[in-house]
Order: C-alpha cells, then structure tokens, then sequence
C-alpha cells in the first residue's frame, strides 16, 4: 500500500507499539497539522478565517467529496457530525413513528446504537427487540474452538428473520461488534431489508477507515461513525450517510442558525431547511478537527482502496494467529463474511486486563473488552510491531 508507516506520519511509534485502533486511536500527524493550521489562522485572524475557506474549497464541501469518494455515494449524502451517537439519535428521535413499530437490534450492541432506540420505546409506543447473543461460525482451523457462553459472541441471520414482522420498521444493527470483532454480512442483510422495506441504520464506528463501507451496495438507509477508532481522526469528529428517500422521512429535531438555506441572512427567518445531508447540521462545528478528518479520508485512505487496506490488516492478523501460543490464547476466527478488524483473543491463563496491562508497561497497547484482548494491526502496523507483540504476548506467565 501507498502509505507511510514512519514515525514521521505516525509519531506515536516513538513511544508505543499501539495496536488498539478499535479503541480511541493515535492521530495522523498530517492531519494534526491540517487542523493545527486552521486553528492557527483563527488565533491570527478570527473570522477573516472562515473566508481563507471558500467556495468549492470550503471545508464543509471537502469533507463531503472525500466522504462520499470513501462511501461510493453522492456528496448530497454526506453529514458532518460530532460522533456516532449524536448522529443515531438524530435519526432515531425524527423518525416517524406509529403505535407498535417496530426495532430490530442486537443484545450486546455498543451504548452508542442501544441508548437511542431504548429512548424511543419510552417516548412512543414501539418495541425494541434484542437479538440473542448466540455461537457463531468460525473457520475450520487448529486454533478455533467454540466461544465460552460467558463471552458476547454475534448474532445469527435466521434468528433475525424469524422476529421480522410487518410491522419492523428498522434495523439498528453494527457492521462490527465492538467486542467479538463479529462483522454483519450487510450485502446479505440489505438485501432483506429492501426486499421488505424496512430501514437498514448501521453503526460503523468499528468499520470505517478499515472495512470497505458502501452504503448504497448494502441498500443502508443510513451508516454513523466517529472519527477516532480506524480513521484516526481527531477526538469529537464523525460522518453520516444519509439515503435521500429516506433522510427525507427524518423530522428535523435539532435546528440552530446554520440549518436554513438562506445561510448567513440571519433575519430572514423563513423555514427553509436544508434537504441534502446538511438537514443534519444544526448549528457551528468544529471545523478544524473535521478538516483533519477530512484530510485523511483524501490524503491517507484516498490513495488505497477500501479492499486493500482491509487485506493489509487481515495479513497481519494471519501473522498474529500462526504465532499465538494456543496453550494461552484461544482467537476467534469469525468465517470471511463475518472477520473484521478486530483480532479477539479469549485468554486461557490470565485475565485480560491483566495481561494488557503488562504489554503496555512494555509500551505495546492492546485492549481489554469483556474478558476479550482486542488485538487490532492497522495501515501503519508492520509485520515486525504485530512480531513485538506476539512474543510479549507469548512471555506473559
């Protein structure tokens, strides 16, 4: 791939071997600068700097070509946000429920893609129904073995179908479990929700920046992310994609002064809303940190396709699996329709935490997540750091 790996564009390598980007990620150090100087240019000229940003270079229009370049979508379809939950419960609070809709969504679901449609049950007459945590397929592998009943482990196709009546409305569901590293087939799950039409609303936020993410190929009503896990973005940025049919059935619940199309005319106060992705886009953002987002959807995973990186970090999974002490560590090995970034490993000697907690006094951070290590190699991972780390991990008695 057509990216550097130096200390250089990722200083954080001067410190840590970091392989926890399904955490709260390092951040780009272009980007940072990208940010730094449009901070920089507000220290120095105050609102003379929004004009430095105009016309098609406005930061606004370059976040929503770059996004919707990574999406495969139109920059009509693009929101800039502050963080995934932000962007769920936008959708959840302006759709437009009737008396028994209902949800469909997981039982182990990130806080994120579970509080706003609990929110909804409690405001209006609907039900949300949770998916049982169940076994789920693994490869036929030497390693492989059944997750402990104990462990969120994902969800099953068939026991989603089997609670679909005509009266769901949507499906809230992760492209990624945040724990297991269970990926959705969304290509499979679009499907059926079009067929039926039913709204497909997708957390991404263990996906993008690492997983191909293409709404319109999963038929996706919507898809949230933050910015920080695999994009390595700043802290406090996000994206949304929005359908236009349905971003056209969302009731506005939050509005301010940059919502109307008349712009800056802050006295003509006539409703007129913006109906593209910009609907979303209540009030001032942060536009520094997402003008740093946005450069690393152009500069870093722009210059890659979304395939590419997925198989770079999957090559350096492989090396980890062949190199883990299966005596200690037992990794799921989710079938390719449902691997993910996200490398769990179940260990068998020590908790968790405690291990994490002696690899990150050899500066090397992974992460413990509900009796899982979360192993996660990114772009700027090399074989020899995924090597440091299995060995450590190998060493812990």
């Amino acid at each position: 791939m057509n990216i550097d790996k130096s200390p250089s564009a990722f200083p954080i390598k001067n410190e840590y071997n970091f392989l926890a980007h399904c955490s709260v990620s390092h951040l780009y150090q272009p980007a940072a600068e990208v940010a730094k100087h449009c901070i920089d240019r507000q220290v120095l000229a105050g609102r003379q700097m929004l004009f430095e940003y105009s016309g098609e270079q406005h930061i606004a229009n370059n976040f929503y070509r770059n996004f919707a370049a990574m999406m495969k979508t139109d920059a009509d379809n693009i929101t800039m946000t502050t963080n995934t939950s932000e962007a769920i419960c936008m959708i959840a609070n302006g759709y437009p429920w009737k008396s028994g809709d209902q949800i469909i969504s997981y039982v182990n679901e990130y806080p994120a893609n579970h509080y706003p449609w609990v929110l909804q049950t409690k405001k209006h007459d609907v039900e949300l129904i949770q998916l049982a945590d169940c076994d789920v397929p693994q490869i036929d592998h030497p390693k492989a073995a059944p997750i402990p009943d104990s462990f969120a482990r994902g969800w099953s196709f068939d026991d989603l179908v089997s609670h679909v009546t005509d009266r769901t409305r949507v499906i809230a569901i992760s492209h990624v479990q945040f724990t297991s590293g269970f990926a959705a087939d969304l290509v499979q799950l679009g499907e059926f929700c079009k067929d039926r039409g039913i709204d497909l609303v997708v957390d991404a936020a263990q996906s993008f920046g690492c997983l191909p993410v293409y709404p319109e190929q999963w038929n996706a009503a919507a898809v949230a992310s933050a910015g920080w896990k695999w994009m390595l973005g700043p802290v406090g940025t996000g994206v949304m994609y929005t359908r236009p049919d349905f971003r056209e059935k969302i009731a506005i619940t939050m509005t301010g002064a940059d919502h109307m199309k008349q712009d800056t005319q802050y006295l003509d106060h006539t409703w007129n809303p913006h109906t593209n992705g910009q609907k979303f886009q209540y009030s001032t953002v942060s536009y520094s940190l997402l003008d740093g987002l946005s450069s690393i959807a152009k500069d870093l995973f722009g210059k890659q396709s979304m395939e590419e990186v997925r198989d770079h970090n999957f090559a350096l999974q492989d090396i980890a699996i062949e190199g883990l002490d299966g005596d200690l560590y037992q990794p799921v090995l989710h079938v390719p329709q449902h691997r993910s970034g996200i490398l769990s490993l179940i260990p068998k000697k020590h908790s968790a935490p405690e291990i994490c907690a002696v690899l990150e006094k050899k500066k090397i951070i992974v992460t413990p997540r509900d009796g899982y290590i979360r192993f996660a190699p990114h772009v700027c991972t090399t074989e020899d750091e995924v090597q440091q780390a299995v060995e450590a991990l190998n060493a812990v008695s």
